[in-house]
């Protein structure tokens, strides 16, 4: 609660969030691949876009998080990390979720492949409560974490990439309270 001269505002949060993760895909010939689109919307304005295979947006393939303000419903921060080709990657995910203040609501989602070289990262991840271990290649992932507080995490994950393709991993929370 907030006092403003003698009278008190109070300070809410309502924020709706969607996360919808995406997958590489290419049919078994390895002649065509087939678009894939995924996305972050907080209260319907989408803040994170990604594509695979001439979709619209670039592919931030990887594992990407975004720091948000769930009160005023807004971005702070948005990172991308290469685990499909970066041990170094995977490692820098850990260091920055690690580092996160504690109560902070991370928003996390794979795009393209993020497993590949994730295994540095997910002791980090299982501590916010988004355990992706099964996981295989070109599977999904997506989540939305407050951080030290692993039981509140919203996560859901596709483990395969055929499955994933089919329909990616999606989450959607509202967050609300004073």
């Amino acid at each position: 609660m907030l006092k403003v001269g003698s009278e008190c505002d109070v300070v809410t949060a309502n924020c709706s969030i969607e996360v919808l993760a995406y997958s590489a895909y290419t049919d078994p010939s390895g002649s065509s691949c087939t678009p894939q689109i995924g996305h972050i919307t907080m209260n319907g304005v989408a803040v994170w876009q990604g594509s695979w295979c001439g979709g619209p947006f670039s592919n931030p393939r990887g594992v990407n998080t975004l720091l948000i303000d769930p009160f005023g419903c807004s971005v702070q921060e948005n990172r991308t990390f290469d685990t499909h080709r970066s041990r170094d990657a995977a490692r820098r995910l850990s260091s920055y979720l690690r580092q996160v203040n504690r109560g902070r609501v991370i928003v996390g989602v794979s795009a393209d492949d993020a497993r590949i070289e994730l295994n540095n990262a997910l002791s980090a991840l299982r501590e916010l409560g988004a355990d992706v271990r099964d996981v295989r290649y070109r599977g999904s992932f997506a989540f939305i974490a407050q951080k030290g507080y692993p039981s509140k995490t919203a996560l859901r994950k596709v483990l395969s990439g055929e499955e994933s393709r089919r329909s990616p991993a999606r989450v959607n929370a509202i967050i609300s309270g004073t």
